[in-house]
């Protein structure tokens, strides 16, 4: 059976904020920094910022989570509060 997958908007904030909540089973996770500015993003469930994340996403840049994928809490922070990432989950 197809899992539906999930699609959200995150807006830029120059403050730490959830870009995705800890789900058990996701199997894929993607974004899209649809920005002008950098997304720092923090895969260990703190706070993301410029000196403490896990991987920098350029502007108008692409990531798809390595397998396993962590399906923990997710918290990003950009360069300056532009934008969105626009984000997709399946589970």
């Amino acid at each position: 059976m197809a899992r539906p997958a999930v699609k959200a908007n995150v807006a830029a904030s120059a403050t730490s904020v959830t870009v995705f909540a800890a789900r058990e089973g996701v199997s894929v996770r993607k974004l899209h920094n649809d920005s002008a500015a950098i997304l720092y993003l923090d895969e260990t469930g703190g706070t993301a910022s410029a000196t403490s994340y896990t991987v920098k996403i350029p502007a108008d840049g692409y990531y798809e989570f390595p397998r396993p994928v962590a399906d923990g809490l997710i918290t990003g922070i950009w360069s300056s509060a532009t934008g969105s990432a626009r984000t997709t989950e399946v589970a």
